[in-house]
């Protein structure tokens, strides 16, 4: 008895999810005329992260704001992603988003550069845990649309490790070899 009691107590341990930080980005009030009068409803847009590399966002619809937030946190919990950063700081390669006429470009960054972003861009990028990135939102300032946009590039960072386990060679054949670019100019140099 006390051995099952055991085993649920640390399938417990292990199912329970890690602690997420969440942002609200937006609020829209909106208003349905009708014969009795008006009625108020609120949507709640919000992102939500571990910080460590996985991001979310979620919209939620309720007659109150603070249930319309409650729904559009547990919706981003349920569309989490991962994504593989560089020294646990910045993006692996620059690369572009898109959703609907929505456009952003985003760009690694040096150490000590910060989050160089617009509102709906810096919630998600520091959920995720990004510490250096400029980016640019191009097309739509819609904020729905700048999150799905920055998801959608996100999506597509691939990290060195996974590139060169699909190509079935080392990290470090995959990688540019820095020493040797300047030997070789200085080789030529010589030469002439």
């Amino acid at each position: 008895m006390a051995e099952r009691e055991n085993r649920r107590g640390n399938r417990r341990d292990r199912d329970e999810a890690p602690e997420f930080a969440d942002r609200l980005v937006a609020i829209n009030r909106v208003s349905k005329t009708t014969k009795g009068g008006k009625n108020f409803g609120f949507a709640a847009l919000v992102v939500v992260g571990d910080q460590k590399g996985r991001v979310g966002f979620g919209k939620g619809k309720a007659k109150e704001v603070p249930e319309a937030i409650r729904k559009a946190t547990e919706q981003a919990k349920r569309q989490m992603i991962r994504v593989q950063l560089r020294e646990g700081r910045t993006l692996h390669h620059d690369m572009e988003g898109r959703h609907g006429a929505g456009k952003v470009v985003m760009r690694t960054a040096p150490e000590g550069t910060g989050i160089i972003a617009g509102g709906p861009m810096r919630a998600v990028f520091e959920m995720l845990g990004v510490k250096d990135v400029v980016s640019k939102s191009i097309g739509s300032a819609n904020p729905y649309n700048m999150i799905r946009a920055t998801i959608d590039g996100l999506k597509k960072e691939q990290s060195p490790r996974g590139v060169a386990q699909r190509r079935g060679k080392k990290v470090a054949d995959i990688l540019p070899k820095r020493d040797e670019a300047p030997s070789e100019q200085s080789q030529v140099a010589e030469e002439a």
